[in-house]
């Protein structure tokens, strides 16, 4: 039979994506690792590789295609002795619906591209002894059943961890486990959806009738920010911590090293140090470097120092790993990169993910101070303002001008108490007013 070639997870959350363009067409023979098409998740474009070997039989969704959810069929890859005369046995309905959805739903019109090859009922997939379903390719099945093996013991490394020709090869015949367990009672009904924090679309339809607008619709980066900042503002018992910081010692030094590095092409720039300055004081305070696992605090040991860029229609926050073991100038360099391949959308998932601290600077837009949301599962989240020329009190009593930046630290109060917050942010207030020995 066929193999369904199915919308693959490229990040950990990735629940539906945009298929944006095809490279390989109708009749293309492929080997595994070669390049099949170009994904849009929320957060970046990514190239998606073939698994199995074989002949692209059918492409199932078009170029452009937004709102595919993953583990839905996008083509169909013909195997050795396939012909196209096989595609109408092959379902086209979603693995993932086919497993979780209500009865109800099932009764929905399947989508155009689908609903031709599901006319076709297929022969049911392979299940574990849980009922699970087991995912593996056509071909692997045959190879199974050919060498006698239980495809529930052998461990998949396809997309979604799907069994391969590769797998079933590489494995040996192993007696059958004893039969499971009766299945255990059904889950008890779910609760009732929490009740909408605001107006309904149409509501808000009503209450504009009559007057001009033009309606943005949300794409895939909106929609999760929309719904992970919902989520992080309402579950997480956020509190702030404020400080001033005088940078007049700070820009003396930057000019200096500035001067010493500009045959190296290398410019400092006041976040650069502020991301050292975050690193340490993380190091300084172990217990505050840490992040929120559910049931459970993970204390961090190297200091992975999350940065907001913003982008176009959105935000991305690319993490420096063990930046406190980094000079300034790579992470500059580093910096730099990032964020330029983050306005692209060219970061890969590990490159986002992560993380036990964020900083979110915009000082550089002229703001004086603000108030940042905690990203989980971050402990905490350094909101940076821009430094102004105020008139201060020095030790000596006497009234002068210096250079001041207001930072505001939110902080997750089920990983950091008061006190420890307060002594973080002593940390990194005391490494940004005194920046050589940030390069002890």
């Amino acid at each position: 039979m066929p193999t369904e070639i199915l919308m693959p997870a490229l990040s950990p959350t990735m629940e539906e994506g945009t298929l944006a363009k095809w490279l390989v067409k109708e009749g293309d023979t492929v080997a595994s690792g070669d390049l099949l098409a170009e994904i849009e998740t929320d957060k970046a474009t990514m190239e998606f590789e073939a698994v199995d070997e074989g002949v692209i039989g059918k492409i199932l969704i078009a170029e452009g295609s937004e709102g595919v959810k993953v583990n839905s069929p996008i083509a169909i890859l013909l195997e050795d002795g396939e012909s196209a005369d096989d595609i109408g046995a092959t379902p086209a309905a979603p693995a993932a619906a086919e497993d979780t959805a209500p009865a109800a739903s099932k009764d929905a019109s399947p989508a155009p591209a689908q609903a031709a090859a599901a006319a076709t009922p297929a022969p049911a997939a392979p299940a574990g002894a849980d009922g699970s379903r087991i995912f593996a390719s056509p071909l692997a099945r045959r190879i199974a059943a050919d060498k006698g093996l239980d495809l529930a013991d052998i461990s998949g490394s396809g997309p979604r961890g799907r069994i391969v020709k590769a797998d079933v090869e590489n494995a040996t015949a192993a007696p059958k486990a004893a039969a499971a367990a009766p299945a255990a009672a059904a889950p008890a009904a779910a609760a009732p959806a929490a009740a909408a924090s605001g107006p309904t679309a149409d509501q808000v339809a009503r209450m504009y009738e009559g007057r001009d607008y033009e309606e943005v619709a949300l794409d895939g980066m909106r929609k999760t920010i929309a719904a992970r900042l919902s989520e992080a503002k309402q579950t997480i018992p956020h509190f702030y911590l404020r400080r001033d910081i005088q940078l007049d010692a700070l820009l003396k030094f930057r000019a200096e090293l500035n001067k010493q590095l500009e045959g190296r092409g290398v410019k400092l720039s006041v976040n650069d140090f502020i991301i050292k300055a975050v690193a340490l004081a993380l190091q300084a305070v172990p217990d505050a470097n840490a992040v929120w696992a559910g049931d459970r605090v993970l204390k961090m040991k190297s200091s992975d120092v999350a940065v907001a860029v913003a982008i176009e229609g959105g935000l991305f926050t690319p993490v420096l790993q063990d930046s406190d073991m980094k000079s300034l100038s790579t992470l500059s360099a580093e910096m730099k990169d990032l964020a330029k391949r983050a306005r692209d959308r060219k970061l890969a998932p590990h490159e986002y993910q992560g993380g036990s601290f964020a900083i979110s600077n915009l000082g550089m837009f002229g703001i004086d101070n603000f108030d940042a949301i905690v990203n989980p599962p971050h402990a905490g989240i350094l909101a940076v303002g821009s430094g102004v020329k105020k008139p201060v009190v020095g030790a000596d009593g006497e009234l002068k001008v210096a250079t001041v930046m207001s930072v505001t630290m939110s902080v997750d109060h089920r990983v950091i108490d008061g006190a420890l917050g307060a002594d973080l942010l002593k940390a990194i207030v005391e490494n940004l007013e005194n920046p050589m020995t940030m390069l002890a």
